[in-house]
């Protein structure tokens, strides 16, 4: 089971069609697609909207970003690693020495 911190809040989209029809078919399709983001690490919400972007073709980066919140450097990143997957050793979601600084070297 994952860990509770690390489940995020779902992104509530800024698309013009969830504005206007919060209730429609389309909004509810950008809620699920945020939901599941919520749910996955960095490196796998990055996959997911790289496939997403490739699903949709040419254009779908910024209508991405818009619903996911994700920016659209990440959204390209993922894209690429879709396209040139990675194997990642171990569990490690970060190369060694990325992330915050443990507490003890801090100051």
């Amino acid at each position: 089971m994952a860990d509770p911190r690390s489940v995020r809040r779902p992104h509530r989209c800024g698309c013009s069609e969830c504005r206007l029809h919060p209730r429609g078919v389309t909004a509810r399709s950008h809620r699920d697609i945020n939901r599941l983001l919520a749910t996955l690490d960095e490196r796998r919400r990055r996959l997911f909207v790289g496939f997403l972007a490739r699903e949709q073709g040419p254009g779908a980066i910024r209508p991405l970003a818009r619903v996911t919140g994700l920016s659209r450097n990440t959204i390209r990143r993922g894209l690429r690693e879709w396209q040139r997957p990675t194997l990642i050793p171990g569990q490690r979601i970060r190369r060694p020495g990325g992330g915050p600084k443990p507490v003890e070297k801090r100051g």
